[in-house]
């Protein structure tokens, strides 16, 4: 099969969550332009609505579908949603999520188990969701989780404490592992992208004040780009991954290299 063939998209269905902006929409960019039709969720109806027109002008198949992920009720009802619209769940990224900054002794006892509920409890719920419903059934499907470098260090003692978030993303690591081993007899791969520090919402306040010490921290010397993560995910989306399972792929710039 022809390199090209193994990265095309072509009537494939992704769904990624907190779609809109930042890193998740650029990961819709990437599927969209790889041929997949590509539903995002999102609290917010308006972003959602802007990220299609966007999508759209790059002559993306989307579908914007309005979920607060921190109700894991709602995800069932989310999944059905993209069902209905554009048929079986091929292609999964897990990417809502939110941080909360903070020392461990002021850290509230709410934002601890926002972070937790978001980061980890509703990626669970979700990938159950679209494990039973598309990808178990049909023995095929790939998921692509998004941890964090912070995922796999103690963090940065410049910047701002994130326990919780922190935590979380471990979380998310060892996730992607149990469960690529579970599913890897109905041949469903399962991965994750652990991202160092892109200029995002989320990160703004860790970038204020400090990007300067956390470029010169990172062996490429700049921040993560709107490129820089469309690579690993047509990768870990496509048939040219079917061989990768189980693996937290890290795109950092070299940061922890040598960790």
């Amino acid at each position: 099969m022809s390199l090209k063939k193994l990265f095309d998209l072509t009537g494939r269905t992704a769904l990624v969550t907190g779609g809109s902006r930042g890193l998740g929409l650029q990961i819709a960019e990437a599927l969209g332009e790889l041929g997949a039709r590509v539903a995002i969720s999102a609290r917010k109806a308006k972003e959602l609505d802007d990220a299609v027109v966007h999508l759209e002008r790059l002559h993306i198949e989307a579908l914007p579908v309005v979920c607060d992920m921190a109700d894991t009720a709602t995800i069932a009802h989310m999944v059905e949603r993209v069902i209905d619209g554009f048929g079986p769940i091929d292609i999964l990224v897990n990417n809502a999520g939110t941080t909360w900054g903070a020392p461990a002794l002021e850290h509230p006892l709410e934002a601890w188990h926002k972070v937790l509920n978001l980061n980890l409890t509703a990626m669970f719920v979700a990938t159950q969701e679209v494990g039973r419903r598309c990808m178990v059934p049909r023995r095929q499907g790939k998921v692509i989780n998004l941890a964090s470098i912070y995922g796999l260090t103690g963090g940065d003692p410049i910047s701002a404490p994130t326990l919780a978030y922190n935590t979380s993303k471990g979380g998310v690591v060892n996730f992607t592992r149990s469960l690529a081993v579970e599913w890897a007899a109905h041949d469903i791969n399962v991965n994750a992208i652990a991202p160092g520090i892109f200029p995002t919402k989320m990160t703004q306040g860790m970038l204020a004040g400090a990007s300067d010490h956390i470029v010169a921290a990172v062996p490429l010397k700049r921040l993560g780009g709107p490129e820089d993560l469309k690579g690993v995910a047509a990768l870990l989306a496509s048939d040219a991954g079917a061989y990768i399972t189980g693996q937290i792929v890290v795109v950092d710039g070299g940061a922890i290299a040598d960790l």
